[in-house]
This record gives structure tokens, C-alpha cells and sequence, in this order.
């Protein structure tokens, strides 16, 4: 790894303190040229001198939107510098989601490994996306949990004989729409009568003990066997 300059964002002295001592012993090729503890001396060092990498904090001044902000800034106005979050938001998601938006190369959690001289390298030799263990295990974890849920739901596509216009016809459904709706849908050749002699096919298909149920219950029951997926019920295009 070459030698490259390093700019330290840390509002907290103590773990200001053991980064530099992880820098100092495994990663003698980084020149620190100044650390931050906000984000006005952060704006004032990197107008000094514009470093290679910032080894980015969250939570600065009790802020969590303030580490998002200085990476989305500092990629739009020097996009050649590389943002390694350093980091102890370990629960929050939705924050790792934002940094990354914002264009951050990775994400170190403050917990289990810490920061290693493998992942600055890595971020130096220009790999995306560098995480270590504990976000990586969390990576994983809905990986398979997606993966899981994408395969039931093609499962009970084909157990329950449900085609493309019974998808769409149930989505529909479950986003409010009425029959006179959908049938003006996009490539929907159906009329009000076929929707509702579908809808009975449908019923028979899901509620094999003949039970009687209105559209609500129908659509409940599709969500349930993975038929329809919650997180992506969105409507086409009229």
C-alpha cells in the first residue's frame, strides 16, 4: 500500500485516542494531516489540504445526520477523496442506508475486529463497499431471509397455479383499487364479469375447504402464502 494523507472526523477524545494509536501501529502509510471533532473544523482542515481518505465518525455533537451531510458534501465537491465510516451507530440501519446513498466506500462498525489495515487497503486500492464482520453478518442475514422469501413466493406461484393476470388482479386488490379500475389497467383484457368469476376461481384455489370470502380476506390470504409480497406492492402503470 502506498503512503497516502488522512483526516480523522472523532468528537470523542478517548476513541479519537485508539484510532490513532490503530493507525500509528498497523497502517504506517497514513500521514494523519489533521483530525475533526465537527464539522466546521472539519470543512476548515480539508480546505488546508486535501487528504486521500477521511476516516468518518457518525455521531458527531449527538448528530447522527451531521456524518451523513459532511460525506454527501465532501464526495460532491472532492470526488476523488475515499470515505471509510468509522463508526459506533451499530443499530442503526437506516443510517448505514443514507451514508451509503451519500457515497461512502464502507462502513466499519465500532465493535468485534474494528478497523484492520486489510480494510484500509482495501479502500486505498479502490474495492466498494468494504464492510467488516458485524455489518457483514447483518449483510447476510437478509440476504438469505430475502432469498428465502423470493423462493416461497415462486413456490406458491407454482403450488397454487396462479398466473400473471392473478398476480396483478390480487395486487391490485391490495392496494385499493376497485374491478373497474384494474380493468382499465395497461394489458389487462378483462371486464368487470371475468374479474369476478377470476376472483371466485381464485378463492377456490386458496380456500380449498370451500369457506365463503369477500376480496379482503382474499388478499390477506395471498400475503400470507407469499403470493403477493408486502414490501413490493406497487401499482402498473395505467
Amino acid at each position: 500500500m502506498d503512503n497516502f494523507k488522512l483526516i480523522i472526523v472523532e468528537d470523542v477524545p478517548l476513541e479519537l485516542k485508539g484510532t490513532q494509536g490503530i493507525i500509528r501501529n498497523d497502517i504506517p502509510e497514513a500521514e494523519v494531516i489533521g483530525t475533526a471533532d465537527n464539522e466546521t473544523s472539519y470543512w476548515r482542515l480539508i480546505k488546508q489540504q486535501q487528504p486521500d481518505l477521511v476516516l468518518l465518525d457518525l455521531g458527531l455533537g449527538g448528530s447522527t445526520t451531521v456524518g451523513v451531510e459532511i460525506c454527501r458534501q465532501t464526495k460532491e465537491m472532492y470526488p476523488q477523496v475515499k470515505i471509510l465510516i468509522f463508526t459506533g451507530e451499530i443499530l442503526n440501519e437506516k443510517l448505514w442506508v443514507d451514508v451509503l446513498d451519500a457515497g461512502a466506500d464502507g462502513i466499519i462498525l465500532k465493535t468485534g475486529e474494528l478497523l484492520t489495515r486489510h480494510d484500509v487497503q482495501s479502500v486505498m486500492e479502490g474495492k466498494q463497499l468494504v464492510f467488516n464482520e458485524p455489518i457483514l453478518q447483518k449483510i447476510v442475514e437478509r440476504f438469505k431471509s430475502a432469498v428465502s422469501s423470493q423462493l416461497a413466493r415462486q413456490e406458491a406461484l407454482i403450488n397454487y397455479e396462479i398466473d400473471e393476470y392473478d398476480e396483478r388482479f390480487l395486487r391490485h386488490l391490495a392496494l385499493g383499487y376497485t374491478k373497474e379500475q384494474i380493468t382499465g389497467l395497461r394489458g389487462m383484457p378483462f371486464g368487470v364479469k371475468s374479474l369476478e368469476k377470476r376472483q371466485n376461481e381464485l378463492v377456490r384455489k386458496l380456500f380449498p375447504t370451500g369457506e365463503s370470502v369477500n376480496a379482503t380476506r382474499l388478499v390477506v390470504r395471498a400475503l400470507e402464502l407469499r403470493i403477493l409480497d408486502i414490501d413490493n406492492l406497487e401499482p402498473d402503470l395505467e
